[in-house]
């Protein structure tokens, strides 16, 4: 069977029609599926997808927040290397001839093409028109149905922060809209139903041209706010959803770095500071999975339409999630941190040269997805000219069950330092450890901040051993130093 299968990768790099790529990306998406072992989960289609290919249990951003984690996608490229940690910021101007994901195919005979969010819009960023054959399709990520939801219709903060609307008065002043919306209506009443829809359309048309394509669909929730139709949340018992089981900061951490409500706080029922009651805990957690069933759904008409149109069997689909989400662990609700919940993410892939059914243990991080596709689809290894800072995971994707794959990924996340400045933890995560070492920009290096945790021992991050066992904080410590210097936070660009 290994040299079936051996025999096929080589024939799909000598003379094999070239595959083509399906990309879906999905917004604030944490491991949550039937497959990755959440039994509430209403998932079939992802997990119908992970039955037909790879994924990887041990999947990890490099950034857990959506615009720089997407620039890691489509760059190969760590935050560290650019100096994008935030929104607002042109990766073009960092690398004004970087080559994305996208582009890399174009440049090798593919039509490229993009629907929903798949680069990040909003809060200043916008799209990349070189990546793409054609212009994007875009749609709303903050979206309202019921007037009440929005205090009689207004524009509500982040729907102008997403929207990258210019308004008289500051968006933080603005309405705040509700976190969530339940409405009896079919799916293309909301963005994610349109999105699936035009992907289908998309579809049917590049069958038509011949062309090998890579076509990137973006799903916006389950990301905030909340908004999917009735029939989803029905779904969910919100009696059943278990509380966070360590809503307590880890002993012995430094407190910025944990991150409270922030963005959460931006929505109608939630107080300006934390604790977040149970009362409050319960809809917000059902939100989520009926968000995440109703994207689910959406993929499947996609999948579906992939396998109708004959275009199954020559296509690698991928499906990324940019970043985790916390339901309330350490007190932190949704991203930003450096904590296991906030970067643990779902990766599968599926098609050609792809194993079928198999789970992979080996550690994945968002950069080694672009050096992977490029492998997979018989194209050269990408050069930059950004650094390209992930390795090819394609003999995990052959044999995951026997491939090594990497001992460790990388990750990292800025927090301000009440009076300090905005300090940098940069992250090694190994299958058992977390070792994070917190040094501020700009400035000559103090006595730095250090973080370790042993998932082994404390799957829950409850304490920080640092202290206990300096022998591992040398052995993290070394192999983090091989990293280069973390570029500091690159300037804001201009409005487009």
């Amino acid at each position: 069977m290994k040299k079936l299968l051996l025999g096929f990768l080589g024939a799909a790099t000598l003379g094999a029609a070239p595959p083509n790529v399906l990309f879906i990306c999905i917004d604030d998406l944490k491991p949550l599926t039937r497959s990755y072992g959440d039994p509430l989960a209403q998932t079939p289609h992802l997990d119908r997808l992970a039955a037909r290919g790879v994924q990887f249990d041990h999947a990890y951003c490099n950034q857990a927040v959506c615009g720089p984690s997407r620039y890691n996608l489509m760059l190969g490229t760590r935050s560290t290397s650019t100096g994008i940690y935030n929104f607002g910021r042109d990766f073009r101007a960092a690398f004004p001839s970087a080559v994305t994901l996208p582009q890399f195919f174009k440049q090798h005979g593919y039509r490229a093409e993009a629907i929903g969010k798949v680069f990040h819009i909003g809060h200043g960023s916008y799209d990349d028109d070189s990546s793409w054959s054609v212009p994007a399709y875009h749609d709303k990520v903050i979206e309202y149905l019921l007037p009440a939801s929005t205090d009689g219709g207004k524009l509500t903060r982040e729907e102008a922060y997403f929207g990258n609307i210019k308004t008289l008065t500051p968006h933080n002043q603005l309405t705040r809209g509700s976190a969530w919306e339940s409405v009896d209506v079919p799916d293309n009443a909301y963005a994610d139903g349109r999105v699936a829809t035009e992907a289908v359309r998309r579809l049917a048309e590049l069958k038509l041209t011949g062309q090998p394509f890579f076509l990137a669909v973006g799903f916006a929730r389950p990301h905030l706010p909340f908004t999917v139709p009735k029939k989803y949340w029905d779904l969910y018992d919100p009696a059943k959803f278990p509380l966070a089981a360590n809503p307590n900061p880890p002993k012995g951490a430094p407190a910025y770095a944990m991150k409270g409500i922030g963005e959460l706080n931006q929505y109608a029922q939630i107080p300006e500071r934390p604790p977040v009651d149970e009362k409050l805990q319960r809809p917000l957690i059902h939100g989520y999975y009926a968000s995440v069933s109703y994207v689910d759904a959406q993929i499947g008409r996609v999948l579906d339409a992939l396998a109708s149109f004959g275009l199954e069997g020559n296509t690698i689909v991928v499906l990324w999630g940019d970043n985790g989400f916390s339901f309330g662990t350490h007190g932190d609700w949704t991203k930003h941190t450096n904590y296991e919940e906030a970067n643990h993410i779902p990766v599968m892939l599926a098609g050609p040269g792809i194993a079928t059914g198999i789970p992979a243990a080996a550690l994945l991080e968002t950069v080694d997805l672009y050096p992977t596709l490029a492998e997979l689809a018989g194209l050269p290894a990408p050069t930059g000219p950004q650094p390209i800072d992930g390795v090819s995971q394609v003999p995990v994707l052959r044999d995951p069950a026997h491939a090594q794959g990497k001992d460790h990924v990388y990750h990292a996340f800025p927090r301000p330092r009440p009076g300090q400045g905005e300090w940098l933890g940069r992250a090694i995560r190994t299958a058992r450890y977390r070792y994070v070492q917190w040094l501020p920009f700009g400035a000559p290096p103090p006595q730095p901040d250090i973080e370790l945790y042993d998932y082994e021992t404390d799957p829950l991050e409850s304490v920080n051993i640092a202290a206990e066992q300096p022998a591992l904080v040398a052995r993290f410590q070394a192999l983090l130093d091989q990293y280069p210097a973390a570029k500091p936070p690159l300037k804001a660009t201009a409005s487009q």
